[in-house]
């Protein structure tokens, strides 16, 4: 078929178009991701001068507290070009891979939703935006340092201007899906495409009912999170369901929008400008530079090699390798990818069955996020305005626990479940490492921890000065072991900025929300109700550990927290429960959800790095069972014996 020549000129201006909106906003994912490696280099070089010259660079602390949502807006463009943003994607994944049509209906409303809040963000930045420069405002103080506010208030623009036209093309894309060719294989019908939209329509009707029913403040909270939940479940992105349904639950219990454009304009603007938050991009960036420099497969060499004469030794080498690269890297998620690769074909070819291999390598995983330095850690100190330090130092015991209860899991299963486990002799044929190529493999890591986390104990550093000071080691460390090069060094950087822009993105979310849940009255109603029923403390952790088992299944471990502490931890402030003890606690409890179906992160994350076929989901599910159970129990230890969290603190 012969194209005409306005056809032809309408192609190539529509690729033209699409070039040059990916150049632009690949070039911003760049600037963010670059300014994140800047930022870990100031710094480093702001601790030295500090320390070894008695000359610290003025203005550090600021420029960074005004520098983490300069990068989180300039990366939100490229998120969201390549669907990054956080989301439950069990239902929504199922229903594109079956009913794309179907799919779409629900995409194309998550996309307009998406629009909607950049949009607003924008009514409130631009006016922002326009003050800060006329009136020169600046950070710092005048006669010593002083940082104009302007451009940084800019990037902020510039982000959701460009993010609102990146949901705009989602939509489009959705659009042309929905209403595009039956792709071969599907089952979309008209149907199924009717339920869906009947579905949205009530969801729309009830969001109506609000504005209409005038509602009390409180009811409002309960019904915007309980239609929360709903979203989530559905898979619309979980920082635009917070954002949303906090902006209107602002609206309603206020009677006005003003309000609400406010608060949502405060919250993208300031929920991360601290110095605090730069911690988390800086710990990212370490545990992927180690994760390149192949530390867990270190790890796993020199611990297999001192339990090879150990029954059930390489599942106990797992645990032990585990724990060690939870030590340096503090993500479950990565910790699941490196010992999937490294671990599991050992273990197999050593006699152990798929199903206790796989669940060894996920079971043992969840130490990530619990042995400091943890990301979850990281957030819920900021989220409960708790010193991290001191997350990390109680931290450490619980860790220990944790693994040693695995190792004698595994140790008593070669006994009681033999035909589970699968070989239970020892691994006698891998070679014994020398004295030297143990420190070669744990003598890197060791030093890192040290530095890590008694750098941080020791009062020389804050968390953010360990995070950088630790990343700069990280990137020496590898480059030593010639396991990084440019485009490894590229790749790093690019997803440090990525999978930080996700995070702190959902921060941002979760500030408004908390500010929603705060105005609606629920954490209050809450605390008096627990009050008044005579709740202890044991009844009220029972409730809280069900309730966060149950989120576990269906969401992911930042997401929960961000949902379930704005109301918590008033309820634990009446009751007079510690926040340190409480933290390593909930901690513990939402990693449990990695393992459970049907959400169970860590599974999914085994099962993708693993060949196709070699293992299934149900069997990793299973395999991972019996670390489950040793979970909940170190739960309720710490729960009855909250020194073992707080011994360390107190010293």
């Amino acid at each position: 078929m012969q194209v005409s020549s306005p056809e032809l000129a309408a192609a190539s201006a529509t690729g033209l178009v699409t070039r040059c909106n990916g150049a632009f906003t690949f070039s911003l994912s760049v600037v963010s991701s670059v300014w994140i490696f800047a930022i870990m280099a100031l710094v480093c070089v702001d601790v030295a001068m500090r320390n070894i010259l008695n000359a610290p660079i003025s203005g550090v602390a600021e420029f960074i507290a005004l520098s983490v949502p300069a990068c989180v807006f300039l990366q939100l463009p490229s998120s969201i070009a390549q669907r990054r943003l956080m989301r439950a994607e069990l239902a929504i994944d199922q229903l594109e891979a079956t009913r794309p049509r179907a799919a779409s209906v629900f995409n194309f409303v998550f996309m307009l939703i998406g629009m909607l809040v950049f949009w607003k963000i924008l009514v409130w930045a631009w006016p922002d935006f326009e003050k800060a420069f006329s009136s020169g405002e600046y950070a710092g103080a005048q006669g010593a340092y002083t940082i104009p506010v302007w451009p940084f208030k800019l990037t902020l623009i510039v982000g959701c201007g460009l993010g609102f036209l990146q949901f705009a093309r989602q939509l489009v894309l959705e659009g042309m899906i929905l209403f595009g060719p039956t792709k071969p294989g599907s089952h979309d019908d008209g149907r199924s495409i009717l339920i869906v939209v009947a579905f949205l329509s009530g969801i729309a009707g009830f969001v109506a009912f609000l504005f209409l029913a005038d509602p009390r403040p409180l009811e409002v909270g309960i019904y915007c999170l309980a239609a929360m939940l709903v979203l989530v479940l559905l898979g619309m992105p979980i920082a635009l369901v917070l954002m949303s349904l906090s902006y209107i639950g602002i609206w309603i219990a206020r009677s006005g929008e003003f309000m609400a454009v406010n608060t949502l304009g405060l919250a993208a603007s300031s929920a991360v400008s601290s110095y605090e938050f730069g911690v988390i991009p800086l710990f990212i960036m370490m545990g992927l530079v180690l994760e390149k420099a192949d530390v867990g497969r270190d790890a796993f060499a020199a611990a297999a090699s001192l339990l090879r004469r150990v029954r059930g030794g390489l599942g106990i080498a797992t645990v032990a390798a585990n724990a060690i690269f939870a030590a340096i890297v503090g993500s479950s998620i990565a910790s699941a990818a490196v010992f999937s690769r490294i671990a599991v074909p050992q273990m197999v070819s050593h006699g152990y069955t798929k199903k206790f291999s796989v669940g060894c390598v996920a079971g043992s995983s969840v130490l990530g996020m619990l042995i400091p330095p943890s990301l979850l850690l990281i957030i819920y100190g900021l989220m409960a305005e708790e010193s991290v330090g001191k997350l990390f130092v109680a931290a450490v015991v619980p860790g220990i626990i944790l693994a040693i209860a695995f190792a004698i899991a595994i140790y008593a299963m070669t006994w009681l479940m033999p035909r589970f486990v699968g070989n239970t002799r020892a691994a006698s044929d891998i070679p014994s490492s020398t004295p030297r190529e143990l420190l070669s493999q744990l003598g890197p890591i060791a030093l890192l921890v040290v530095l890590v986390i008694g750098g941080i104990y020791g009062g020389i550093f804050t968390p953010t000065e360990a995070a950088a000071v630790g990343t700069a080691f990280a990137f020496i460390i590898a480059l030593a072991k010639r396991r990084i090069n440019w485009t490894a060094f590229r790749e790093i950087v690019l997803e440090s900025g990525y999978v930080s822009a996700a995070i702190l993105f959902l921060i941002v979310a979760a500030n408004l929300y908390t500010r929603q849940v705060a105005l609606t009255g629920i954490p209050s109603k809450v605390a008096n109700w627990v009050a008044s029923a005579g709740l202890e403390m044991g009844g009220f952790l029972t409730v809280y550990f069900v309730i966060l088992f149950l989120l576990g299944m269906i969401l992911d471990s930042v997401s929960i927290m961000l949902i379930m502490l704005p109301i918590m931890m008033p309820v634990l402030a009446v009751l007079g429960g510690d926040k340190i003890w409480f933290g390593v606690i909930t901690v513990i409890v939402v990693e449990i959800g990695l393992l459970t179906p049907p959400f169970g992160l860590s599974v999914y994350v085994v099962k993708g790095v693993l060949p196709k076929d070699f293992v299934s989901l149900p069997t990793i599910f299973a395999g991972a069972l019996p670390f489950v159970l040793v979970m909940i129990l170190v739960s309720l230890l710490l729960m009855v014996v909250p020194e073992l969290s707080l011994w360390l603190v107190r010293l």
